[in-house]
């Protein structure tokens, strides 16, 4: 008996120098590589450890679950990283075609539509990153069935999901099918990408034919826009930029498009766009950030009184 705890003792210590290996490894990636993939975390992991010399399948078994749990514990972390945002109750239900700074802060947020898509969306993601700028991208659920990895790319990067229904229609729906635009669309977005959102868009901007409605009694925030691109017409890459500038404020919001057809004007446009806020002394942020900043200046001024 004595023999096989003397056994035991070095494989213990074994398992636990692994486990404590396999823990500073997923957390110096987190450090280092906070945008890292889940697929590169899993190769790394599987590649930069060498197996353990164990008496017992079980503790191999032991060690797989560690590193099973551990992989869980960082997606979920990366899932909802830059998309922890508590929506007021004041901009629940409400319709916001922008934010009301009083103080004039330079803001803007910048909102993508339709995606996700082939190409076009990744482009958008690269530029976006190249500049440091955070989006809210709205999404539509059969896209998001088709093109998975995509929403991942968009959750991981930090950026912000909005709902835009699933099919993206405009007749009019009776309830029943309203819902099933909204509320599946966010179901998935929820399973793809492990996330919720109470940001909803409904296509065209129209408020009549029923998903506004479901929105709204839902209690999500209806978010229109204070500039409009008119991207979806593919304008030349100058006539592009000029319609995000001639109604252009602080506190707007601005739509563009990177899915639902050719968007190749909209990825030319966009870096001189980036630019060009900056030029005039804007930052970026998401909308649910716009909200937030809303929110508190009104608290501020209610306090003065």
């Amino acid at each position: 008996m004595e023999n096989n705890k003397q056994l035991l003792w070095p494989q213990g210590i074994l398992v636990a120098l692994f486990a404590l290996s396999v823990s500073l490894s997923v957390g110096l990636m987190m450090l280092v590589k906070p945008t890292t993939s889940d697929a590169q975390i899993r190769q790394s992991l599987n590649s930069n450890t060498t197996p353990v010399p164990v008496a017992k399948i079980g503790t191999q078994e032991r060690i797989e679950g560690l590193k099973e749990i551990m992989l869980t514990s960082w997606q979920q972390q990366a899932q909802v990283k830059g998309f922890s945002y508590v929506l007021s109750p004041r901009f629940q239900g409400a319709t916001i075609k922008s934010a009301q700074l009083s103080q004039g802060q330079k803001v803007i947020a910048l909102t993508f539509d339709d995606g996700p898509w082939p190409e076009s969306t990744a482009q958008v993601l690269d530029i976006l990153k190249e500049n440091n700028v955070k989006g809210t991208f709205f999404v539509v659920g059969q896209n998001i069935k088709n093109y998975p990895d995509l929403l991942k790319r968009v959750v991981a990067e930090g950026h912000v999901i909005g709902n835009h229904t699933w099919h993206h229609r405009y007749h009019f729906m009776n309830a029943q099918v309203a819902a099933y635009e909204v509320a599946n669309t966010t179901d998935l977005i929820y399973k793809v990408a492990g996330v919720k959102t109470n940001l909803f868009r409904p296509p065209g901007g129209i408020m009549t034919n029923g998903v506004a409605n479901y929105a709204r009694n839902s209690k999500y925030a209806i978010i229109m826009w204070s500039s409009d691109s008119i991207d979806y017409s593919q304008p030349r890459v100058p006539n592009l930029i000029n319609n995000v500038f001639r109604t252009a404020k602080p506190g707007g919001i601005v739509l563009m498009h990177d899915g639902g057809g050719d968007r190749s004007q909209t990825v030319q446009a966009l870096p001189e766009i980036i630019a060009k806020f900056r030029n005039q002394g804007y930052s970026f942020v998401t909308v649910p950030e716009l909200l937030e900043m809303q929110e508190k200046d009104q608290k501020r001024i209610a306090n003065k009184k």
